[in-house]
């Protein structure tokens, strides 16, 4: 596998044995037992390209980044558990909520925590628990989160 052009076409020839040992020499890991011949080759020929071109840029990687966690987002799938966790707040933001006919407010301090009604707690749900009686997700509570299921119209 000298040239590029060469490399890629004996992608094509090469037997399961051989793609796994390409794997391994371009991904320096073992390749996925399930991962399908055809996706061997494309993956292996995409890397030899990468080393012989170049891989993208910093920006477009970035945007690539982004657009993947916009997308799992939106769908309320991902891998990545924290992308799921409560947004992080500066302090001094205020979360106001009306519950029952009285107005609520939540202060965000500077240790993570939250003040209410004079008080301080760790959490938003504890916070939510105490205005309404019942569990609810705090984040949820104050508009911080969607439901599970809910669709932006």
């Amino acid at each position: 596998m000298t040239g590029t052009a060469t490399g890629l076409e004996n992608l094509t020839v090469l037997s399961l044995i051989e793609l796994r040992g390409a794997w391994r020499r371009y991904y320096a890991t073992e390749a996925p037992a399930t991962m399908s011949r055809e996706l061997l080759q494309r993956a292996i020929g995409y890397r030899m390209q990468e080393e012989a071109f170049g891989g993208l840029n910093r920006r477009t990687l970035l945007r690539l980044k982004a657009l993947t966690i916009d997308r799992q987002t939106a769908r309320g799938r991902t891998a990545n558990k924290s992308l799921h966790a409560t947004p992080t707040l500066k302090s001094g933001t205020k979360l106001i909520r009306e519950w029952q006919g009285q107005v609520h407010e939540v202060m965000a301090l500077e240790d993570g925590q939250f003040a209410y009604a004079g008080k301080s707690y760790r959490s938003l749900t504890l916070i939510a628990h105490k205005i309404t009686g019942t569990h609810w997700s705090g984040p949820r509570f104050f508009g911080l989160k969607k439901a599970r299921g809910a669709v932006d119209g």
